[in-house]
């Protein structure tokens, strides 16, 4: 067993009405550092009667100091917790890349957006307003935004920190209580959150977080009556069990699920400035990203450039234990490894145009997998059209724009997709014709962009986070219409 890192956090307590505790009845799970296998820590195994206590105590700051706060208050507190965030940026990247087997630049930089997104939230709390309405003569309408109440936060293993920051910084700027239940693989920065949170002065209930297993406490907290939204972000078979729950309530729910998300490389495409984007896109954080562009669609005429130079970069690309600080590190656990390694079987028949290569210096226990390009896949092939979750990207070349629509828009998910042309008439009318919650031209991801508004169509999910979108998305509008005469 690994030495318990050096926390300031108690890792095998639930944060509860602004205390640690354990869960009630003691149980614990253990916590696998997935660039070796080894153990951790335990952390709490959380069961419904944890979510009952959380609840309750999101209830009880909604009726106490949290609901009675100004919008003005709340995006102060926001700001300070960003302070304070920066001010953690290390100690934060440390249990990351612990925890999820992240690459340290990439966890410092998951760190740095967790600041930001309470940063922007924080200023963005006093800016949500309501309109007045035309109406008869003798009214006055207007509309109010105001907080659902007592929301919940399941969040995945892959980027705890950045998605605790546009669900749980969104809702907690619209003035809702939050229960947030981490996933049980990586749970270590969600609990740091909440031990920061209550240093900025967040008040006790406001925010509750209860570690344990999808099955027990996200299910728990799916299906719990006194939650009023709930924000899931994960896998399409689980997402479709948090709505059903919900539904039993009538509760609404924001879903950010998986994709298959597509580049298309045209013929008059600057190539040098493609390149780093069609790799990149695909093998960033293993390619453990619902938005991760695992389809490169290229035009016939370049086809074979592109291919050449994408396979010489993926002859650079070493997989390593995360403290090596390479640009692809472990995958989250020797299960998800089971599952990429399964997907590559499939591609027994296909040709691999590139393959990276495993550090020397990882351990054997470790989720270790190689990042591979398949060539010339069949549109229809499962390589191309289901979601992988792991450093695998596939080519496919298509003869014209209506073949290149086709084949973007033949899977069940509609994330993100990308346009690489110089033309500017190509590059709008494609924008409106690609299903697709985000289309970007001539790059890809912008950054991450906390201002803009993300989310899918079909299995890739509903609902919008990051940007104003997700603040809208945590209120309910309400319409007073005052007759005077």
């Amino acid at each position: 067993m690994a030495d318990t890192p050096p926390l300031w956090f108690d890792p095998h307590l639930c944060f509860i009405a602004g205390q640690w505790r354990p869960a009630q009845d003691g149980a614990t799970l253990p916590l696998t550092n997935p660039s070796d296998g080894s153990e951790i820590c335990q952390i709490a195994r959380g069961q419904s009667a944890d979510i009952d206590a959380a609840v309750a105590a999101a209830q009880a700051a909604q009726e106490g100091a949290w609901g009675e706060m100004s919008a003005t208050e709340r995006g102060r507190i926001l700001t300070r917790l960003g302070q304070v965030i920066s001010q953690n940026v290390d100690r934060l990247a440390a249990l990351e890349v612990m925890d999820v087997g992240k690459p340290l630049t990439q966890a410092r930089a998951d760190a740095v957006a967790l600041a930001r997104y309470c940063e922007f939230y924080g200023g963005a709390a006093d800016k949500i307003t309501g309109d007045t309405i035309p109406y008869m003569n003798g009214y006055t309408v207007f509309t109010l935004r105001e907080p659902f109440g007592v929301t919940g936060h399941i969040v995945p293993w892959n980027y705890p920190m950045q998605i605790i920051g546009r669900s749980v910084g969104a809702a907690l700027a619209m003035g809702n209580s939050c229960v947030l239940k981490p996933a049980e693989e990586a749970c270590l920065t969600a609990l740091a959150f909440a031990h920061l949170a209550a240093e900025a002065g967040l008040p006790a209930g406001a925010l509750n977080v209860v570690p344990g297993l999808g099955a027990e406490a996200g299910a728990a907290l799916s299906g719990h009556g006194g939650v009023q939204h709930i924000s899931f972000t994960g896998s399409v078979a689980t997402g479709a069990l948090v709505q059903a729950a919900a539904a039993k309530n009538v509760v609404p729910v924001t879903l950010e699920l998986g994709g298959k998300s597509p580049q298309i490389v045209f013929a008059d495409a600057d190539l040098d400035s493609a390149l780093p984007f069609l790799v990149n896109a695909g093998i960033q954080n293993g390619g453990q990203t619902c938005s991760a562009a695992s389809r490169i669609l290229v035009e016939r005429p370049v086809y074979e450039a592109v291919k050449a130079r994408m396979a010489a970069a993926y002859a650079d690309l070493t997989v390593g234990p995360a403290a090596e600080d390479l640009r692809l590190g472990p995958l989250i656990s020797t299960r998800q490894k089971e599952i990429v390694e399964g997907f590559l079987a499939k591609g027994a028949d296909l040709e691999i145009a590139g393959q990276g290569r495993i550090s020397d210096n990882a351990p054997e226990a470790g989720a270790y997998v190689r990042p591979t390009l398949f060539a010339d896949v069949p549109a229809d092939h499962p390589l191309a059209q289901q979601e992988i979750f792991g450093p695998v990207q596939v080519l496919i070349p298509f003869e014209t724009e209506a073949e290149a629509v086709r084949i973007a828009n033949s899977t069940d998910y509609g994330l993100v997709a990308a346009l690489w042309t110089r033309d500017g008439a190509r590059q709008l009318r494609l924008a409106k014709r690609l299903k697709a919650g985000q289309v970007f031209l001539n790059t890809y991801g912008a950054g991450g962009g906390v201002e803009l508004p993300f989310g899918g169509i079909g299995k890739s999910g509903h609902g919008r986070e990051k940007g104003f979108e997700a603040l809208y998305g945590f209120s309910q509008l309400k319409t007073v219409a005052a007759h005077h005469g």
